[in-house]
């Protein structure tokens, strides 16, 4: 039987696929990050979540295999994670009191088929502080994150409000990729 092999050490997105009740294994991905910074953010992590998902997909060539990536755009400019605490400032001093987008592309890698796909959501920030992004800061949290900040833990209290798929923020929009999963021909328990 084909196995679901997640290309991703990220805790989150094993969460979100643990609570989809999926049967999976995870083989995190060492593949590079880096992109052309002419690619549109569509583009990239497209991109990205296609060079995770094929990186592995070489030891699982019977399996499907899915890759994702997430980023931040702000104004034109596409943030990753944040290399260290200054950086980490920079971005929440940059996203506070505005809306930003969040794209999250995601690659299905499978013996018979290929899947790449993106969503986008807008997230919009409170007016921030520099006592509370350097609380934030100091919480540990924005390091492994996109654009240096998490929906989903201590760094609800920056958002105002999101249009848009919520999933797509924590780093993997679960709804969607579950269709293309079963249309991509994966077995699934419901």
């Amino acid at each position: 039987m084909q196995r679901l092999i997640l290309a991703s050490s990220s805790p989150r997105r094993k969460e979100l696929l643990e609570n989809l009740h999926l049967t999976f294994e995870i083989s995190g991905s060492n593949a590079d990050e880096s992109f052309d910074p002419g690619l549109s953010p569509e583009e990239a992590v497209m991109a990205l979540a296609f060079r995770k998902a094929s990186s592995v997909a070489r030891h699982f060539p019977d399996d499907y295999v899915l890759g994702s990536d997430t980023v931040v755009v702000i104004e034109g400019t596409i943030l990753g994670k944040p290399a260290g605490s200054q950086e980490a400032f920079e971005m929440l001093k940059m996203l506070s009191g505005k809306t930003h987008s969040v794209y999250t592309g995601v690659s299905i890698v499978a013996p018979e088929k290929k899947v790449n796909f993106y969503e986008k959501t807008e997230v919009t920030f409170w007016e921030l502080t520099d006592d509370e992004i350097n609380t934030y800061i100091k919480s540990g949290e924005p390091f492994d994150k996109a654009g240096g900040y998490g929906i989903q833990g201590f760094g609800s209290m920056l958002v105002k409000r999101i249009s848009g798929d919520y999933f797509t923020v924590v780093g993997l929009p679960v709804s969607r990729t579950v269709r293309e999963l079963r249309r991509a021909g994966l077995p699934l328990p419901y």
